[in-house]
């Protein structure tokens, strides 16, 4: 019988070992190429998407509608992203990471090309529910990292991850708008029927060309990690301290589902991930649709080329952060302090909507006061998103075991995908009805968010501490 107790075997060579273990470069890296394409997958129709969405006639020639559609286009990735992630992740601990990991690729590429040939709301719709169901491979992707780290790397590694996602949300907002509409910018090179009949095809065919690309390269280098594929030695158990044991299981296998759903040392990391997600996901959306709203409603009136740009900087200056500063602050304050100092960042971050809403109803126009508190919302967005790599490592330590590794993944990414689906919809919505009605002043959406960020506090405040001698670093 499995000895299920191991801590003795792990907490003497823990104690003793000062020497972190050397990154794996080259399976890190093609990782990380594959995360990139989730973000530029999603992201890159934020540029565009309510400009879309009016010129489709959908609303009726109301823009105050607009958010309606477009938080609906957006949150459909997600929910079905949220009603797969489980099955992909829970089939990685038994198949191997690798497969999984290849078909999400080859299932993006080809929503892409379908998103750009799309031109009624039904055609939008279905195009993103098929990257939905085949994008399953985040959480995977995660527990592939997780396999080939340990308690000496994983926060470098991890801290990587939220930079790896801003080169993404950088580049793909940014030919988001810069390639919409080619033939208005460029007849010359796009002349011809067809980019008038699809005039956002060029940003989908650059995201779906990407994302064949990395297919290619992962398929032709990527290793599987898995311990039971790869027949290496069964890696050690991942522990926090002051958290109810989880439950007995043989190392070499993955736990039952609902073991593992009734371990609360894995739910709290999760729900903690999932509300993060909701929050972050609703300012996201919020950002564009606040961005390219009439003046008249409160906005800024800013074009696609103008929102693409803010994004890029956004997802430049967020990634250098992580990867300079993100593990130092781990090591230095500890992952729980980081966290629950990370989050607090979002109660300016929400009020500076109302601001600037004041202010540029005041002027009739976007001055220098603007631009400042732009540039103020982008250093508090950044430091807000410190909150990520802590999380990453909370839910990749919750694991019960490695061979359970993918199962928690999983469950922590449909929770996050759930909120990811519900946040659009629910934002946009609610700045929509803010607006049209005169809610609170139009500042409804604004207060929804500042409770959402409210129950988020209380929550990481249950987080467990990890052990001082598995502090990542």
């Amino acid at each position: 019988m499995a000895n299920t107790d191991r801590r003795p075997d792990e907490e003497t060579p823990l104690l003793q070992a000062k020497s972190k273990t050397p990154l794996p470069w080259r399976q890190m890296t093609l990782v990380f190429l594959a995360l990139t394409a989730e973000p530029i997958s999603s992201l890159y129709i934020f540029a565009f998407i309510n400009q879309l969405i009016g010129e489709l006639g959908i609303t009726g020639g109301d823009d105050r509608k607009i958010g309606y559609y477009a938080g609906l286009v957006e949150s459909l990735f997600f929910v079905t992203q949220a009603l797969t992630t489980w099955q992909w992740s829970r089939l990685s601990d038994f198949i191997g990471r690798r497969p999984v990991i290849l078909l999400g690729l080859l299932g993006l590429s080809a929503s892409n090309f379908a998103f750009g040939l799309s031109r009624t709301l039904g055609t939008l719709i279905i195009s993103r529910c098929i990257a939905g169901v085949l994008n399953g491979n985040v959480g995977v992707m995660k527990s592939m990292l997780g396999d080939i780290t340990d308690h000496t790397n994983m926060a470098r590694v991890f801290a990587t991850i939220p930079a790896v996602f801003c080169i993404g949300a950088t580049i793909a907002p940014l030919y988001g708008g810069a390639l919409a509409k080619p033939q208005e910018r460029w007849p010359n090179i796009f002349p011809g029927e067809f980019w008038a009949t699809y005039p956002y095809f060029l940003p989908c065919l650059v995201s779906g060309c990407f994302t064949l690309f990395t297919f290619v390269v992962c398929a032709t280098f990527m290793k599987e990690s898995l311990p039971s594929k790869t027949g290496g030695p069964q890696p050690e158990r991942l522990t926090v301290e002051n958290s109810p044991a989880n439950p007995p299981t043989d190392d070499g296998q993955p736990i039952p589902m609902l073991a593992l759903i009734k371990t609360y040392s894995v739910l709290i990391p999760c729900a903690n991930y999932g509300t993060l997600a909701l929050v972050e996901i609703g300012f996201l959306v919020l950002l564009p649709l606040f961005y390219s709203s009439p003046i008249e409603i409160s906005g800024l009136a800013f074009p696609p080329s103008i929102i693409g740009t803010f994004l890029a900087i956004f997802g430049i200056v967020d990634g250098v952060v992580q990867i300079l500063f993100a593990a130092k602050l781990i090591a230095w304050l500890g992952a729980k302090k980081v966290f629950c100092w990370a989050i607090l960042w979002f109660y300016p971050l929400i009020l500076l909507f109302p601001i600037m809403s004041a202010v540029v109803t005041a002027q009739g126009k976007v001055g220098p006061i603007i631009w400042i508190l732009l540039v103020i919302q982008l250093i508090f967005l950044v430091l807000m998103d410190l909150a990520y790599t802590v999380i990453f490592i909370f839910v990749t330590r919750a694991a019960p075991n490695k061979q359970s590794l993918g199962s928690t993944n999983g469950l922590s990414q449909s929770l996050t995908s759930i909120a990811r689906a519900i946040g659009p919809a629910l934002t946009t919505s609610l700045f929509a009805a803010s607006k049209q009605y005169n809610i609170l002043g139009g500042n409804l959406v604004y207060v929804v968010l500042a409770i959402f960020t409210t129950i988020l506090v209380v929550l990481s405040r249950r987080l467990p501490e990890l052990k001082d001698e598995e502090e990542p670093g």
